[in-house]
């Protein structure tokens, strides 16, 4: 999956970075995006923001003794998730068979499926992926139902699938709404040869309300003790897997699951290692703010995360004074949870000012900004953007190029959707 020696008769459109075509660079070749080397628009990733994004979370990973298994569907790109088992994770976490195949690809041994496996031939592809790769994969049940399906195929083979029994809130996605109604599946477990009970797995952002913190910490402890009640009951052997926390609530999770003795905690935060400047600078902006109130360790680790995405793309028209349409749209850019956002923007090779442009619209291919009408952005100029929820902008991008701090493109990334 890392291999970028492609085929030579590429080689010289590698710099053009289109979406569908597979794209490296010419050994020893840097190709600048302020100097238009690169064809845009383009989606981008700065190194050494990734960076540290990676070792900021696994130190706070680190400091509160819990494993780090981050969502790998924000991204879907073996080279990243590469980096994070590099840089310590335990394991990935993925939604689908197919996220997990990917993950397995890229080198990751412990594999949660923070979802319920369905249907016969999703059951298949994960026989297979343990059987291929010796992989410990675990998936959710909440259901009899399910976890007859999952021990009627699984006795077919020679595998016994690790289960982690989900547990939700009244209101919420999926996950068992009572302790009582978890204890049970886990009960009825002990009658299926082909199923092994590993621990218990939450979902804390679905729980919303008045004094939300509160909520969720209860939820947490709630849970703990749920894991507890396993062990005391001999429901489970080996020491219990509990897992939780989102890219909005891990530090919540973290602390509440801090230096456990009788489990293992495990998080699996996604965004953070892309970030953005919407929606999770937003949520980042509350853990710092959650640390300060609370001496937190986040505020002791020094530096914070930094947005990490940026697609560049191409002033098209100045239609109107105060309007002008970029080349880059729905089909390249995230727009559901705020338009993009002006960084920086180039004339020439040169820096130009970005004061005063806001992105107002976004159709298929265009993008529609509002400019101060002194200022002179002109067509032909280039933008970068930043975005939020990267999520919804990688799953447009077969090809990521990847650049240093002066933006000279170093190579490029595969994602896998």
């Amino acid at each position: 999956m890392n291999d970028r020696n492609y085929q030579k008769d590429l080689l010289g459109l590698a710099h053009l970075g289109q979406k569908g075509r597979a794209v490296t660079l010419e050994e020893n070749m840097q190709y600048s995006l302020i100097k238009e080397d690169i064809s845009l628009p383009v989606a981008v990733v700065k190194q050494s923001s990734l960076q540290n994004n990676l070792q900021w979370m696994q130190r706070f990973a680190d400091h509160h003794h819990v494993q780090l298994a981050p969502h790998s569907k924000t991204s879907m790109t073996p080279d990243f998730i590469q980096q994070q088992l590099e840089n310590g994770a335990w394991g990935v976490t993925v939604a689908t068979p197919i996220q997990a195949e990917v993950a397995a690809l890229a080198g990751a041994k412990n594999i949660i499926m923070a979802n319920q496996l369905v249907g016969k031939a999703n059951m298949a592809l994960v026989a297979n992926l343990i059987e291929q790769f010796d992989v410990d994969f675990y998936c959710c049940a909440d259901s009899m139902i399910n976890l007859d399906q999952l021990d009627s195929f699984f006795a077919q083979t020679s595998h016994t699938l690790n289960v982690l029994l989900e547990r939700g809130v009244q209101g919420g996605r999926c996950g068992c709404r009572s302790g009582e109604e978890l204890l049970e599946l886990a009960d009825a477990m002990q009658g299926m040869s082909s199923l092994k009970l590993a621990g218990i797995e939450v979902y804390e952002g679905v729980i919303q309300g008045p004094n939300q913190e509160q909520l969720i910490r209860e939820f947490l402890n709630d849970t703990l003790a749920l894991v507890q009640t396993l062990s005391n009951d001999n429901l489970i052997n080996d020491k219990p897997i509990i897992t939780g926390a989102g890219s909005a609530w891990y530090d919540v999770v973290a602390e509440c699951f801090s230096n456990l003795t009788h489990a293992t905690a495990i998080i699996r935060p996604g965004c953070y290692a892309i970030h953005d400047t919407g929606i999770y600078l937003d949520a980042q902006s509350k853990v710092m703010s959650r640390a300060q109130a609370n001496s937190g360790y986040a505020c002791e680790l020094g530096g914070d995360l930094e947005s990490s995405l940026e697609i560049w793309a191409y002033v098209i028209s100045r239609p109107e004074p105060t309007k002008a349409i970029v080349g880059m749209g729905k089909r390249d850019v995230a727009f559901d949870a705020g338009l993009p956002i002006a960084e920086r923007a180039y004339s020439n090779g040169k820096p130009i000012s970005v004061a005063g442009i806001t992105s107002t619209d976004v159709m298929d291919q265009h993008t529609f900004i509002e400019v101060d009408a002194e200022n002179d952005i002109q067509v032909g100029d280039m933008i970068a953007f930043s975005t939020s929820h990267p999520c919804l902008t990688f799953d447009k991008w077969r090809h990521i190029a990847v650049c240093d701090d002066e933006f000279m493109v170093t190579h490029w990334v595969e994602t896998c959707f």
